[in-house]
């Protein structure tokens, strides 16, 4: 335990999901965490919940795909603390299902704003506070899907995509000054967005979803937390520019899709 103790971090999209798990697990080891996410109800209550468990916690309201509201909470978690230690770009939504010449320019402007764009945001805003100290950790959430494909998430492969390949451009950049810069692709997780999905496209996703996974399961918020504790903490010190797959054997496995779907 205590393996963050004193370090700030801010993890975006934190009120349910993978987020909520980070922002869990680093409080737990000892970080003061700043929650960021449109879910205001929601993320206000996990802050209080963290807080009354004896956890330095902190809810502020972010829309990712708004400049300024990336700005303001980096500078809010900043101001508070005085510095800033862990940077988790984890927001995200799920647009696809379709094949590529079906998907609106609408749709493809907002996954690209929320996938991508915030990303580029969080690192731009976080760094000179990092370069300044000459410290930091910065972990990108990618995806499986950034490795293999998938009919129906051209769009959504392509943001996940550039995020790892940001990742490693950032990583060599800014290695000689303590900045450390790693992603995360995660397979097929239990959150409230991939139940969305199954709701959308239908109850045998799921299942294929399980036999697409060596593993013989999908993964828990709880699994890809860890990973990104481990990155941010000391025992990471000589990782970056990697990308952590915590995916159950899926980007491993022969690519085939179950006739569930």
């Amino acid at each position: 335990m205590d393996r963050l103790k004193g370090e700030t971090a801010i993890i975006t999209g934190a009120a349910d999901g993978i987020g909520h798990a980070i922002a869990a697990a680093m409080a737990r080891e000892g970080a003061h965490v700043f929650l960021s996410d449109i879910a205001d109800d929601r993320g206000e209550h996990f802050a209080a919940e963290l807080r009354a468990a004896g956890h330095k916690a902190d809810y502020v309201h972010c829309d990712v795909s708004k400049e300024a509201d990336i700005a303001n909470v980096i500078a809010t978690a900043v101001s508070k603390t005085g510095h800033l230690d862990v940077m988790v770009n984890n927001a995200a939504i799920a647009i696809g299902g379709m094949p590529v010449h079906e998907m609106t320019e609408e749709q493809w402007h907002r996954l690209i704003a929320v996938n991508l764009t915030s990303v580029f945001r969080g690192c731009k805003y976080a760094l000179p506070h990092m370069i300044a100290q000459k410290s930091g950790s910065i972990i990108n959430m990618a995806s499986a899907q950034g490795h293999i494909g998938l009919d129906g998430w051209t769009a959504y492969a392509g943001a996940k995509g550039a995020v790892m390949a940001m990742t490693r451009q950032m990583a060599v950049e800014f290695g000689p000054l303590n900045i450390r810069v790693n992603s995360i692709s995660p397979g097929a997780i239990n959150t409230p967005m991939n139940d969305k999905l199954v709701r959308e496209i239908g109850g045998n996703l799921a299942k294929a979803w399980v036999k697409m996974h060596p593993l013989g399961r999908i993964g828990e918020p709880s699994e890809v937390a860890e990973a990104a504790v481990y990155l941010a903490s000391d025992a990471a010190g000589f990782t970056t520019g990697t990308d952590l797959r915590v995916d159950g054997g899926l980007t491993a496995a022969p690519r085939y899709v179950p006739d569930l779907l």
